[in-house]
């Protein structure tokens, strides 16, 4: 089957397009293609691809995700954050709808202010609190307003067993207890890792099923930054003294906000899968150094 996407070439997108190389035939829509360029921010060039593909599923991975850079750039639609979370999107979506195509999109937890005590679940009301979260909830307001067949698939904090390029959670971590430069892990902030691995089971279960709607799609468990270190030093045997950080403290000094819990609940999805997603612990077992 042939499957469109974009952001393929990124550290989620990589990993499904690796890992399913021999189930489907993936095309990437992106402005760096030598043989047919898409800018997703340009509404023609859009149309023009998925009008002339017969590929029934597209796998919309592709946004701005550099949270300070964003937040550097609130309130400014004519910025890339903008342009490309949420027109990019808008153009995504007007393209899969008038041409049929299923449309996968993959969300952040980020939609959320981070004051809820517990996992956040998908009747939970978005309310971002930086411009990140903002154009993502903008995006999502987007895909849902469709009249095509849409998926949400939300996440935090994703990582993957083997090194990228661009660097995940994960092996941030690893990298600054190997060379001995690791700032205090906050105690006090909760998140949901989410092992890619897994996350891409759950993008083919979609393609495989047809399933529609918005879920969570992280491990589905709450983890604290010094918890995760915690975790990584001793599974891989780092030796490592990983100090303890306050979230509380650290806003007093910066002017950036920054949600202090993006976990998410993931029963909704978990019930419908046809596989058993690793553990956190089970997932940094795995990983490749």
């Amino acid at each position: 089957m042939k499957i469109l996407g974009t952001g393929l070439n990124g550290l989620v997108g990589s990993k499904l397009v690796s890992d399913f190389s021999n189930t489907y035939t993936f095309e990437n829509l992106d402005l760096r293609n030598p043989i047919q360029p898409v800018d997703i921010t340009n509404e023609k060039q859009v149309m023009s691809v998925l009008s002339q593909n017969d590929a029934p599923f597209l796998v919309h991975m592709a946004a701005y995700t550099d949270v300070t850079g964003a937040w550097q750039q609130t309130d400014d639609q004519s910025g890339p954050c903008y342009k490309i979370n949420v027109e990019g999107t808008r153009n995504i979506v007007k393209a899969c709808e008038e041409t049929g195509k299923h449309l996968i999109h993959i969300s952040t937890a980020y939609v959320f202010d981070g004051e809820k005590q517990e996992q956040y679940s998908e009747t939970d009301t978005p309310n971002p609190i930086e411009w990140y979260g903002k154009t993502k909830a903008l995006a999502e307001e987007i895909v849902q307003a469709s009249n095509g067949n849409w998926t949400i698939l939300r996440i935090d904090q994703p990582f993957r067993n083997d090194s990228f390029p661009k660097i995940d959670t994960l092996h941030r971590l690893i990298e600054g207890m190997k060379i001995g430069k690791l700032y205090p892990q906050f105690t006090d902030h909760y998140f949901g890792p989410t092992y890619i691995n897994d996350f891409v089971k759950i993008i083919d279960f979609v393609i495989r099923t047809n399933l529609t709607g918005l879920y969570h799609a992280s491990s589905g468990e709450t983890w604290t930054d010094y918890a995760f270190a915690q975790l990584i030093n001793q599974t891989l045997n780092l030796n490592f003294a990983v100090q303890e950080g306050s979230l509380a403290n650290y806003l007093q000094t910066s002017s950036r906000p920054y949600q202090k819990n993006t976990s998410l609940n993931i029963d909704k999805l978990k019930g419908s899968l046809d596989f058993t997603l690793l553990s956190i612990e089970e997932a940094v077992k795995e990983t490749i150094r």
